[in-house]
């Protein structure tokens, strides 16, 4: 447990005893024990299901597919430019015409990080060798980083479930069904952004828990010292020390940096988890009984919440490094290219700005058709995933052969979604709970605005979208589930005529068979999250929305 080493403002006398702290306010301000060795050894299982997953065949198919045409080759370019660079391409990958610094609509963060992945290959995996003679590693570079941070974001997911549900099991549970999830287990095996922006996400929601923790834990250090805050003044504030500082806050504003640095969505949330800060500390003043909650929670933790989001600022243009330490990226030298004067420092960024302002101009009116895209409505429901590699070449025996990669959600596991969200809000609010308003404000902050998007601009957009509101699904699952198994009932019959003990035994195999029945159809789609060629009746049979899925 993090403690304050700082001196309590009002310490007991030493004749006087410690006044006893009651057994409900000690529940709810003591956080889980994370020095647990036993839980480390569960999460544990289940990253290493998660990493076999990820990494076995992961150099299939041994060609750029999807958006790695784009993603791969630009992490590549960033290696040898520093920033991205326009190369034409004939069919096996060879470079045919060189047009300079080239115009691009991410952030730079995600490709340096698949880049690091085709360093790594091409200096220590030897036998990695280069397909596309534009990239310096084979399929296993390029893709090597998403399977890290996938595999990653795991073992994150299972101990932030642990630590909210004060449960190893439900920690496992949703650690095991994010890692048997289709479309994470695909964006995984892919290079493209995706799964770094949910990553960066995830871990920077992990760090709020976290915060919440400590200064719960914080304030009951200081009870058991003495401190009584219920008289308000000095005695309901935290002295200001290297302990008290919301480290674990401020981490969580450069991750969110760090999220914007791949793709710019991740600012939706930002302003969510400021909300749940705010929340939780005034809930935390109320349950210490200190007078003025809401005005002293936002007089104590405004400042540091305005800090953690200004550190989204310099973090995100850090990851623009490479761009502001050359001369050749796109727009570097804006202003003297129109005969103006070129300030150091803040011409560069003025001139990242104009940058900025094209790159918001493509996505706004980003409206042309495409075959895979789809609206928010579907995505829940599994309404159009995207096909990333398709071939038809016959090696499975049979006359007629289909390999195909899509990018799917196990659906056991995504129709599971939507019920579990009307369940979550109903035990949130009967329970008056704050674990239901955490995942779900995190869930809109990751789905909701694309609603917009979708009715105000018509804007293409596709399933994998969803990829950073999807460890928040996954925990709404792992918290009905917890529900069931934890209920509190009044009398004994009140369930299907079933004991307490009887009930509690009913809803452990029922979770139990759920978490079986996504590994099943996991297993059954696996060949068509890893292009194994089947024959096309086969793979015509998974397809349980017709032309949809198709």
């Amino acid at each position: 447990m993090l403690v304050s080493n700082a001196a309590p403002a009002n310490p007991a006398r030493p004749s006087e005893p410690t006044p006893a702290i009651p057994a409900d306010l000690r529940r709810r301000l003591e956080p889980m024990p994370a020095r647990d060795w036993r839980s480390w050894v569960v999460a544990l299982w289940v990253v290493a299901i998660a990493a076999i997953l990820r990494f076995v065949k992961l150099g299939f198919p041994p060609t750029l597919m999807f958006d790695e045409h784009y993603y791969a080759r630009e992490a590549q370019e960033l290696l040898d430019h520093g920033v991205e660079w326009r190369y034409e391409y004939d069919d096996a990958g060879n470079i045919t015409a060189d047009h300079g610094a080239d115009y691009v609509v991410h952030p730079p963060l995600g490709k340096w990080l698949i880049g690091l992945g085709i360093w790594l290959s091409r200096t220590w995996l030897s036998g990695d060798q280069p397909i596309y003679t534009s990239i310096s590693s084979g399929p296993v570079g390029w893709r090597f980083t998403p399977a890290v941070f996938g595999v990653l974001s795991v073992l994150i997911l299972t101990r932030t479930a642990r630590r909210m549900f004060r449960s190893t099991i439900l920690g496992a549970t949703a650690g095991l069904l994010m890692a048997l999830d289709g479309m994470h287990f695909v964006l995984s095996r892919t290079a493209i952004l995706d799964i770094f922006l949910m990553f960066f996400i995830l871990a920077a929601f992990a760090c709020l828990i976290l915060d919440r923790d400590h200064r719960r834990a914080l304030w009951l250090r200081e009870l058991e010292h003495g401190r009584n805050p219920t008289t308000g003044g000095k005695t309901a504030r935290l002295p200001l020390t290297r302990h008290t500082i919301p480290w674990w806050r401020l981490a969580a504003g450069v991750l969110l940096g760090l999220g914007c640095g791949v793709k710019w969505s991740a600012i939706f949330f930002l302003p969510v988890f400021a909300a749940l800060i705010y929340l939780w500390e005034a809930n935390l003043r109320r349950t210490l009984g200190i007078p003025h909650p809401w005005r002293d929670a936002l007089l104590d933790e405004g400042t540091w919440i305005l800090t953690m989001a200004a550190l989204v600022i310099p973090t995100y243009l850090a990851t623009w490094t490479g761009w502001f330490a050359t001369d050749t990226g796109w727009k570097r030298h804006y202003l003297l290219s129109q005969g103006r004067d070129e300030w150091p420092i803040l011409g560069a960024l003025y001139n990242l700005w104009a940058y900025h302002s094209e790159m918001l101009s493509f996505h706004t009116h980003l409206t042309s058709s495409h075959p895979y895209q789809s609206s928010p409505w579907q995505w829940l429901v599994l309404g159009r995933p995207v096909a990333i590699y398709w071939d038809t070449e016959p090696r499975c025996g049979a006359e007629s052969c289909a390999s195909e990669i899509l990018l799917l959600g196990t659906p056991v596991l995504w129709w599971a979604f939507i019920p579990a969200l009307i369940a979550m809000t109903w035990f949130g609010i009967s329970r008056r709970d704050w674990r239901p308003l955490a995942i779900g404000a995190s869930i809109a902050a990751g789905i909701l605005p694309w609603f917009y998007y979708d009715i105000a601009d018509h804007r293409t957009m596709y399933y994998f979208y969803a990829l950073p509101a999807e460890p928040f699904l996954v925990l709404a699952v792992a918290y009905v589930l917890g529900c069931l198994i934890n209920g509190r009932t009044r009398s004994p019959g009140r369930w299907l005529a079933l004991t307490p003990q009887e009930r509690r035994r009913t809803a452990i195999i029922g979770a139990a068979v759920f978490v079986a029945l996504v590994a099943v159809c996991f297993w059954i789609y696996y060949p068509i999250y890893v292009g194994d060629s089947i024959p096309y009746e086969h793979w015509y049979r998974r397809m349980l929305l017709g032309r949809h899925w198709v």
